[in-house]
This record gives C-alpha cells, sequence and structure tokens, in this order.
C-alpha cells in the first residue's frame, strides 16, 4: 500500500471516477462544499465498493485536506456573462489546498483551462498562502479530464490520459499515477502549458467542425436540399471527416474555445476562426427558433398562445447534463414570443425553470408543433402514429437530431 494519501477536490462527474479508481492504490480524501454530495456519496460507497478499496474518506471539513500529500482539483470553471473565464472555482479550491500545503507536496489541477493558469495564475497563490517555493517545496501537475458524460465509450479507464508535471521527476511520478487507473495508457506532455493547451485544442477542433457544418446546415436549408443526406454522400470519400448538425451546449465544447480566445486577446492575437465558429454555433438557437415560426406560419398556425412541446433538455442525449444547454435558448426565446411550452426529459426532473411535464404521449392534451431537440434513446422508439395522436391536425415534427424519417423539418 502506499504511503501517498490523496486529496480529491470536487466530486462531480470528473472527481467521483478519479476517487473510485485512485481508492484500489490509494487511501483517498474526497472533498466537495456541498455537505448534502457528501452525506449521499457516504451512504452508496459503502453500499456499493468492494473491501478491497483503500481508506476513503468523504468531507466537507476543509481540515481533514491536512492529511494528504497529493491534492488533485477538478472543479468546474465555466463562463462569466461576458464569455470571459470565470476562475472564481479554481482560486478558491487553490486557496483551500494552499492552507494545508506542506514541503513535498503536490497539486494536480484537472480543470480545464487556459495555457499558463496553472503556473501563472494558481502557483502565485499556492506561494503566496502556504511561504513555499514553487518546484522547491512543493510542484504541481496538470492532466485535463477527458469524460464524456452518458458516454460509456468515453469513461476514465477507456480514455488516453494526457499528464504533466513541474520537473522531470514530478511528470514521471503523476505519470506512473494515473497509468494504475488508466487501461488505455497515458502521454506525458512536455510541459502543463503544452496538456493545458491539448485540452482546450481538442474541444476548439470540434467547435470549429461542427460550425462549417451548421453554416453549410443553414446553407442547404435555403435551397430546400437535406444536409443529412449530402453528408451521407460526401462521407463515401475515404478521407471525409464526419460531423453532423446541431446545437453546441454543455460544459466542453461550448465553453473552452472562449478560454483561449480570452487569452489570445490578451496577446494581441485575434482568433477569428474560433470567435466565428462561437458565433454560428451560439446562433444555431435562433435558427431553429426562426424556422419553427417560419413553418407555423406556412401551416397557418397561430404563433401567440400555439402549443410547443420539446423532446429532450440536456445539453447531450441520455444524460442529466443541464449544463448550458443550448434547447433553454430555444424555449426561453418562445416564452418572449407567447409561445406556450413544455418540455419532456425522461432524465431530468421538474427544476421549476420551465414547465417540464410527465410523459405526454400518456396524456390526451394535443401541439401544434413538436420539436426534437434531444436524441436520447428514449425518444427513437416513438413511431409516426405516436406523434399524431398528440398533435392538433396534421403533424409539425422538427428534428433537430436526425431521428425520424417521417419529419416535417430536418436540420
Amino acid at each position: 500500500m502506499s504511503n501517498n494519501k490523496i486529496a480529491i477536490l470536487g466530486l462531480g462527474y470528473v472527481g467521483l471516477p478519479l476517487l473510485q479508481a485512485f481508492s484500489r492504490f490509494y487511501d483517498v480524501i474526497g472533498f466537495d462544499i456541498n455537505t448534502n454530495r457528501i452525506k449521499d456519496l457516504q451512504t452508496s460507497f459503502t453500499k456499493n465498493t468492494k473491501s478491497e478499496l483503500n481508506d476513503v474518506v468523504f468531507t466537507a471539513k476543509k481540515n481533514k485536506l491536512s492529511d494528504a500529500n497529493i491534492y488533485i482539483i477538478t472543479v468546474p470553471t465555466p463562463l462569466n456573462e461576458d464569455n470571459s473565464p470565470d476562475l472564481s472555482k479554481i482560486k478558491s479550491a487553490t486557496e483551500l489546498v494552499a492552507k494545508y500545503l506542506n514541503e513535498g507536496n503536490i497539486v494536480i489541477y484537472e480543470s480545464t483551462v487556459y495555457p499558463g493558469v496553472t503556473e501563472d495564475f494558481c502557483v502565485p497563490i499556492l506561494e503566496k498562502i502556504s511561504k513555499l517555493n514553487y518546484n522547491q517545496e512543493f510542484y504541481c501537475g496538470y492532466s485535463p479530464e477527458r469524460i464524456s458524460p452518458g458516454d460509456d465509450r468515453f469513461t476514465l479507464n477507456k480514455m488516453i490520459k494526457i499528464t504533466s508535471g513541474s520537473s522531470p521527476k514530478v511528470a514521471d511520478f503523476i505519470d506512473n499515477m494515473y497509468k494504475k487507473i488508466v487501461d488505455a495508457g497515458t502521454y506525458k506532455a512536455s510541459s502543463i502549458k503544452v496538456a493545458e493547451a491539448a485540452k482546450v485544442v481538442e474541444n476548439i477542433q470540434r467547435d470549429v467542425n461542427i460550425a462549417l457544418i451548421n453554416e453549410l446546415a443553414i446553407i442547404f436549408d435555403g435551397m430546400d436540399l437535406n444536409t443529412n443526406e449530402i453528408l451521407e454522400a460526401a462521407e463515401t470519400k475515404s478521407n471525409f471527416i464526419p460531423f453532423k448538425p446541431g446545437l453546441v451546449g454543455g460544459h466542453c465544447i461550448s465553453v473552452d474555445p472562449y478560454y483561449l480566445s480570452y487569452k489570445s486577446k490578451k496577446l494581441g492575437v485575434n482568433a477569428d476562426i474560433i470567435n466565428v465558429s462561437r458565433k454560428i454555433n451560439d446562433n444555431m438557437s435562433n435558427f431553429i427558433v426562426e424556422k419553427t415560426i417560419k413553418i407555423l406560419n406556412k401551416k397557418k398556425i397561430n404563433i401567440i398562445n400555439s402549443n410547443i412541446l420539446i423532446l429532450g433538455y440536456t445539453f447531450k442525449e441520455n444524460c442529466a447534463d443541464t449544463r448550458n444547454t443550448k434547447v433553454k435558448d430555444i424555449i426561453s426565446q418562445f416564452i418572449k414570443k407567447k409561445i406556450n411550452v413544455e418540455i419532456f426529459d425522461p432524465y431530468v426532473e421538474n427544476n421549476h425553470d420551465f414547465n417540464f411535464i410527465e410523459n405526454p404521449f400518456f396524456n390526451k392534451k394535443k401541439y401544434d408543433c413538436i420539436i426534437a431537440a434531444v436524441s436520447h434513446d428514449h425518444f427513437k422508439n416513438y413511431k409516426v402514429d405516436d406523434f399524431i395522436k398528440i398533435s392538433k391536425g396534421k403533424l409539425v415534427l422538427l428534428d433537430i437530431k436526425g431521428m425520424y424519417n417521417f419529419s416535417t423539418w430536418k436540420l
């Protein structure tokens, strides 16, 4: 058994799998400021784990962090209203760790950031509060998370893990740590900044490519051409890269580009492609609202007080994650136009922000329009007769995810 003890700060979709994996090899402290989360984990982890695991402590008590010598910070790094990086959570976590930092300790960041946040933003905080010298008395590392919530293909142990450390010796130590828990293996980056940059590049690449397809979808829609049919034809070329049009929300693809854009602006460099791609993808909710209204007008359906059913609210399929979902933008715009909106999503409990309902296919209410916004597997079993039964008059079905061959319109 290792003498090292790991403290993981933040027990969400990144921190909890890390805790479970590392607890096979190390004593682990799971820290979260949410006391209810800690209580739930204390109960569920005790019931569902095996006895061969090392000691695991779940706590919201800050002083418990003093027992660790390796700290892994997994807190969120969202955006401010102006799309600038919100580093408040990572700052608070860093300040907290700094109070308990001792000589020889290592602080590893997994939160998504722009290159330089670890060493230029966090390290000075650690030095100031701990009174220790970086790379002499304490060390840092960065290993970006690559978990995709709701997708079993991309769990912690199935994705190659990028690692890095502030000195060659520490980089090797951190890399060996993660090799124990990642079956797919690790990739040791040459520096912390390289590892930070690699993370944002992964998601910027996707954002830019999806923006291109979204722009093509808007163009082809104006030409009354089916974008999915065009993409299927184009995919027959051996080196064609398959991307689909759609809403780009969530905590990674729609956020990370703004981090690098912010940093580039500080450097006096215009991140033109990144910024334009973000603008295109953020505008897709407007395009879908405008398209819906255009179709309703064509069907001679009065917009005001019309009833629209939206299937799906989460930012992606088959998960309960609603962070930065673009479906919210669609709903907000409909409400401003005095359209009645009901949402059905089997993964989301009614959060009272909007009018969430139970399964509408079991009720007698009729809708002027139905929008399939998220491709949950649950929705793929519905047939045309199911939609006709809950439609006023002729079926009006807008299919953002291309799930149905009987849709009125597909993105």
